[in-house]
């Protein structure tokens, strides 16, 4: 007869992937630590997708927590606000950095993705440009998993399930990814000014008045891997943005709130944002939790109009969500893990490029902060990628596994079918010491996957 013990070999929860085993149980952490119930310790050297951005369990956050839950779980937004809720938002924008002044909290990357594309949209109604219903984005880019931000999404393998359900208001152009895309005859500049003049050919295709936003990550996470754009790209785009009239949408779910190196990833770029779309550093996974960033150009159009942002969510605002982040926004501050960042981050490049720099199999190694990941090919010479049918990037996350090591693999990275890459993306406290093993175990994990594959 049965304890009710739930079988491992019988798991009822909706796992990713239904024809493996369910994944290990985790049933602690520390730092930058998972403990699993099998005994073994894993360093969680991603932060799970870059979202642990001061480690497991730290004390003053779970504190927040547990005073939060004794005063109040729960309100909704449409009768109260809490004070956990307005001092996060004068927190992340009371000195309203590049004129960002209000904050929208949500659940996470991919509500905030589609609260920030209806704001763009309200804003046109409000001020008499209904005709303005395009978005423009880049092809290999993520911007969630809810059919809205799918849609503006251009990551080809997840979006082709679900092509026809999209919404055709969602048009791409290149990425700005040199290691692939730059000529070899062609200087940093003229990719940049090459990129620029493909944003405004599309303009012009769709109508210059009838674009409302163009959508882009400022360093690219998960489809990519950690691909910074060429300077002066992004003041390029703002340029033709600002040309005709339409807003900038700046997606930092990865990489933003400090993790690569300044609190808005867009401060290294010369260019602010209308809108920005935040996640995963605000809470470091304490709790669910996201937020769009609005200037006064886009919310006062609102204000001044018919006063009322047509959207909503039940659990906007969420008091513990918001308490949580308050909290982690205070360890970042308090313990100036920003500069932690910079300096970690600059080691854990030097470690990767020490150990993979001339890797046959390694094409580049690339990042800022703490936000590295490498891209991995056949042929170093001519860029060839591995037969997708490898795996090779699933192969050296199982071979982490094995040696202690957490990190986030993906493939497609190419055009969603072709490419390889794994991503890095330890805590902000991150020590020296860390990072060093980091890189070992990660070196071990590559050569190990790369034995059996690499002829």
């Amino acid at each position: 007869m049965s304890d009710g013990t739930p079988s491992r070999a019988k798991s009822r929860v909706l796992h990713r992937n239904l024809k493996a085993p369910p994944p290990p149980t985790v049933i602690g952490g520390q730092g930058i630590y998972l403990h699993l119930a099998d005994g073994r310790r894993i360093i969680d050297a991603s932060g799970g997708a870059a979202v642990s951005a001061i480690g497991h369990q730290h004390p003053k956050v779970l504190a927040a927590l547990h005073a939060q839950a004794d005063a109040l779980t729960y309100c909704h937004t449409s009768f109260f606000i809490t004070e956990s809720a307005e001092r996060l938002a004068e927190t992340i924008v009371g000195h309203e950095p590049g004129g960002l002044a209000y904050a929208f909290f949500v659940c996470g990357g991919s509500e905030a993705t589609e609260a920030a594309l209806k704001l763009a949209r309200q804003h046109f109604l409000e001020i008499g440009q209904k005709q303005r219903v395009n978005v423009i984005a880049r092809r290999q880019s993520y911007h969630g998993s809810t059919l809205g931000a799918l849609a503006a999404s251009g990551n080809a393998m997840r979006r082709a399930p679900y092509l026809p359900l999209l919404g055709h208001a969602f048009h791409h152009v290149s990425p700005a990814y040199a290691y692939r895309g730059q000529h070899d005859d062609e200087s940093e500049a003229e990719y940049v000014a090459r990129l620029a003049a493909e944003l405004e050919a599309k303009f012009q295709e769709l109508g210059p008045d009838t674009v409302m936003a163009f959508i882009a990550e400022p360093v690219v996470g998960a489809t990519l891997g950690c691909v910074a754009a060429p300077a002066g790209y992004f003041e390029a785009i703002r340029a033709v943005c600002d040309r005709h009239g339409a807003l900038l949408i700046l997606d930092e779910v990865m990489s933003g709130m400090g993790r690569t190196g300044t609190m808005h990833a867009w401060e290294q770029e010369n260019v602010t944002p209308d809108i920005q779309i935040i996640a995963k550093g605000l809470g470091g996974g304490y709790q669910p939790i996201g937020a769009v960033l609005a200037n006064d150009r886009v919310v006062g159009a609102i204000r001044d109009g018919s006063g009322a942002f047509m959207h909503g969510h039940t659990y906007l605002a969420h008091p513990m969500a918001c308490a949580a982040a308050l909290a982690v926004q205070g360890v970042i501050a308090e313990e100036n893990l920003l500069d932690n960042v910079r300096t970690m981050g600059a080691r854990l490049g030097e470690r990767l490029t020490e150990r993979f720099g001339n890797h046959a199999h390694v094409g580049d190694v690339r990042g800022r902060g703490l936000f590295w990941a490498v891209e991995l090919v056949a042929d170093r010479a001519s860029k060839a990628p591995f037969d997708p049918s490898l795996r090779v990037n699933w192969l050296i996350r199982e071979q982490a596994m094995a040696h202690g090591l957490g990190c986030y693999p993906m493939g497609g990275t190419i055009d969603g079918r072709q490419g390889d890459h794994v991503l890095l993306a330890p805590p902000y406290n991150v020590t020296a010491a860390e990072i060093d093993e980091i890189a070992a175990r990660f070196g071990e994990a590559v050569d190990a996957a790369l034995a059996g594959v690499a002829r």
